[in-house]
Formats: C-alpha cells, structure tokens, sequence
C-alpha cells in the first residue's frame, strides 16, 4: 500500500501528530483524508518526493551468500569482481 504526507492545514489547530506532516497508508481506491484521525482538524495532502534510494537488492544479498559473484564492466572486455 502506498504512504501518503498529510499536515493540518492550520497547524496552530491542530494536535501534536497532525501540527508536523505525518504519514499515512491508503488504498489506492481510497479517498484521501480530509480530517485528521486523532483531532479531527482539517488536513491537507502533501506532495513528497518519490522514494528512489539506490539499496542493495536482497537478490545481491542472497547470491553472495550461495557463493556468486557479482562483476562490474570497466572496460570492453574487462570486468572487475565487486564481491
């Protein structure tokens, strides 16, 4: 499910969750939140960066650990073992 940023849209009204942004989970069917689920103050749906962080894949992991190697090209025909 994906996470969606919310904040009140008057954060002197709101409680101590909804004054600072908070995450939420929702469907993706769902109508976006319109209250805060604590206070019941207004909120507004922020707009956030997408989470494309370069990780380490759990394949990367799992190879290693049966004993595989992972090569990295450096040059055509010349490759460089990263582990």
């Amino acid at each position: 499910m994906p996470t969606y940023d919310y904040q009140a849209k008057d954060p002197a009204r709101g409680c101590a969750r909804c004054r600072e942004p908070f995450e939420v989970m929702r469907r993706l069917g769902e109508a976006p939140l319109t209250a805060c689920p604590v206070c019941g103050a207004p909120v507004v749906k922020l707009i956030a960066a997408p989470a494309l962080g370069r990780s380490k894949s759990k394949l990367d992991d799992r190879a290693k650990a049966a004993g595989f190697h992972k090569l990295k090209r450096v040059d055509k025909g010349a490759f460089e073992k990263l582990y």
